[in-house]
C-alpha cells in the first residue's frame, strides 16, 4: 500500500472513532434530564351504571347508527386531553349489533367520521404522546413537548438509545395516502450539535434506532415518524380517513373526509354556536333509553367552545337543564365542564 493510501485509510478511521466518541461524551456535556416515572394514561372512569344491565326492546334489533353532529365542541379524552372539533359530521353505533348506542360507556362504541375538522393545541398533544403513545416502562421517547413555529412542528425529547439523550427537532407535518400522520424532521440538533449531519455519518436513522415494538399506533420510516390516528386516541374508537394534517396557529389541524358524506342534518336550534345533535338510531343515557333518538345539546355558555367530557356528561347535565319540543324531540343545556362548581358566567343558560 503507498504512503497516500494509508494516509487515506488512517484518516477514514480516525473520524469515525472521533464521531463515536461524540457520541458517547453527549451525556458530559449535555444537562441529560434526570429520568423521570413513565407518564401513563389515566384510568377510565367508565361511571357504574355504564355496564349495568339493561333489558333491550326488540325495536334495538332494528335500530341503524345515530347520525351524529358536532360544532365548536371540546371533546374529552380525559381530564386534561382534549380534541377541538370544530365541526365534524359523522354517526355513533355500539359495536355489537343489536344494542343501542351506550354513553355511559365509550368503550362499547365507534365514531365513524364522514367529515371533520379537528385541533390538538401543545398540552393534549403531549399527553397524547406520553399517556397514550409512548406510556409505556422503557419507552424510545419520553418527556416530548410539542410547540408550533408557523407551519411546523416543534418537538423535544429525550430519546433513549442506552443512554439518555435530549434532542430538539423541526418537522413538516402531512397525511399519508392512507390517513396517517406523517412528521418529518427538517433539523434534528442534540445538545446544540448537528443531529442529523451526526447520525448520517454513521448511516444511521430514526428508524434503526428506535424500538417501536410496544408503541401505540407509530412507525417509522427512515427519520419520518408516522402515526395512525385511529388507533393513537384511546375510546370510542374511531373510524375515519385522513386526508389533510397542516399546523395552523396554536393547533396541530387534522382533517378528515370520505367519499360519501350523508345529508347534512337538520337542527332544531340551527343558530347554536356550541352544539352536538344525535338522530335516529337508540340512544342509552344512564336509564334514559331514547328509540329514534332526537337530542341536541347545546352549550349553556356560547362565549366560547362547549367544554364537554362524556365520562362527566350526567354532572354537566345536572349542572344545565332540558325541554322537551312539540315534535317530542329533547333539547339539552349542559354546562362546560370546566366550569362545574364554579358561580354561573353573565349569559349562561342553564334555567
Amino acid at each position: 500500500m503507498s504512503p497516500v493510501a494509508r494516509w487515506r485509510t488512517a484518516a477514514v478511521v480516525f473520524a469515525t472513532l472521533l464521531v463515536i466518541v461524540c457520541l458517547l461524551l453527549l451525556p458530559a456535556c449535555c444537562c441529560v434530564r434526570s429520568p423521570r416515572s413513565t407518564s401513563s394514561a389515566p384510568a377510565m372512569a367508565i361511571p357504574p351504571i355504564g355496564t349495568a344491565p339493561l333489558v333491550i326492546p326488540p325495536a334495538a334489533e332494528q335500530a341503524g347508527p345515530t347520525e351524529s353532529f358536532m360544532r365548536n365542541v371540546d371533546f374529552h379524552i380525559d381530564e386534561t386531553t382534549v380534541l377541538r372539533i370544530h365541526e365534524l359530521r359523522g354517526q355513533m353505533f355500539d359495536k355489537e349489533h343489536g344494542k343501542p348506542l351506550n354513553f355511559d360507556d365509550r368503550r362499547t362504541f365507534i365514531l365513524r367520521i364522514f367529515e371533520a375538522t379537528i385541533g390538538l393545541q401543545s398540552p393534549s398533544l403531549d399527553n397524547l404522546m406520553n399517556r397514550y403513545v409512548f406510556g409505556y416502562p422503557g419507552a424510545p421517547l419520553r418527556a416530548m413537548s410539542a410547540t408550533f413555529v408557523g407551519n411546523k412542528l416543534r418537538q423535544e425529547g429525550i430519546m433513549h438509545k442506552v443512554i439518555d439523550i435530549p434532542f430538539t427537532m423541526m418537522a413538516d407535518v402531512s397525511a399519508t395516502h392512507d390517513g396517517w400522520i406523517r412528521i418529518h424532521p427538517t433539523r434534528i440538533e442534540i445538545c446544540n450539535l448537528n443531529g442529523g449531519a451526526l447520525m448520517k455519518a454513521l448511516g444511521v436513522t430514526l428508524e434503526k434506532m428506535l424500538d417501536l415494538s410496544k408503541a401505540h399506533g407509530v412507525r417509522a420510516e427512515g427519520n419520518d415518524l408516522l402515526l395512525e390516528p385511529q388507533v393513537i386516541l384511546p375510546p370510542p374508537q374511531i373510524d375515519g380517513h385522513l386526508s389533510e394534517v397542516r399546523v395552523e396557529g396554536d393547533e396541530l389541524v387534522l382533517h378528515f373526509t370520505s367519499p360519501t358524506v350523508p345529508a347534512a342534518l337538520t337542527l332544531p336550534e340551527p343558530g347554536a354556536r356550541n352544539t352536538m345533535y344525535f338522530r335516529h338510531g337508540i340512544l342509552r343515557m344512564g336509564k334514559l333509553l331514547m328509540i329514534d333518538a332526537d337530542m341536541q345539546v347545546i352549550d349553556a355558555d356560547p362565549s366560547d367552545p362547549f367544554d364537554f367530557f362524556i365520562d362527566r356528561y350526567n354532572e354537566q347535565l345536572v349542572a344545565g337543564h332540558d325541554q322537551n319540543r312539540l315534535d317530542y324531540g329533547l333539547t339539552v343545556y349542559m354546562r362546560d365542564f370546566k366550569d362545574l362548581g364554579k358561580p354561573l358566567r353573565t349569559g349562561e343558560r342553564v334555567k
